[in-house]
């Protein structure tokens, strides 16, 4: 008996690069953190229809996908801005400043933890730890790491990000 496939959630092309990484994978659980990340990567977030699609392509339970979706930090549900910044939040990192450096980003940019600015410009991330306890605090800008940063270096850093245009 052949599987019938679910529809992809929209025409996008995207979902055509997401589908042959699946593909390859095959089904079940043991696909469904690859297929996340083809998602991720392919629309830089994991919507909930992206999830949905996921896991009835995989098999695997909607309950499922969401848990290992909102458990590993790479993973965001909303869509991000053009720049990032991750602040690691882990022990070593909060006893160090990472708090204060949290709390500079929020009032230079005006945004929360897990915000982006109304201009799309930036987003304001948390991770419990990104790994590197020896040069606490750490920052992730736009995926690299940076440490031993006061909250004004990491702010300065952040706006000298050079603007760019959408099209």
């Amino acid at each position: 008996m052949v599987k019938t496939l679910p529809q992809a959630p929209s025409d996008d092309k995207r979902w055509k690069i997401v589908d042959t990484r699946m593909r390859r994978l095959g089904g079940g659980a043991d696909a469904l953190i690859e297929a996340l990340h083809a998602a991720q990567e392919a629309f830089g977030y994991i919507d909930d229809a992206a999830m949905l699609y996921i896991g009835s392509y995989l098999g695997v339970p909607p309950s499922k996908v969401y848990g290992v979706a909102t458990f590993y930090s790479y993973f965001t549900l909303k869509p991000q801005g053009a720049h990032t910044c991750v602040v690691c939040t882990g022990t070593a990192c909060y006893i160090n400043g990472a708090g204060a450096i949290l709390k500079g980003i929020e009032a230079e940019f005006g945004i929360k933890s897990g915000g982006t600015t109304q201009d799309g410009r930036l987003s304001a991330l948390t991770a419990r730890c990104v790994g590197a306890c020896s040069i606490a605090p750490v920052v992730v800008i736009d995926g690299e790491l940076a440490g031993q940063l006061s909250p004004e270096g990491v702010v300065a850093r952040l706006a000298a990000i050079p603007q760019e245009t959408t099209s």
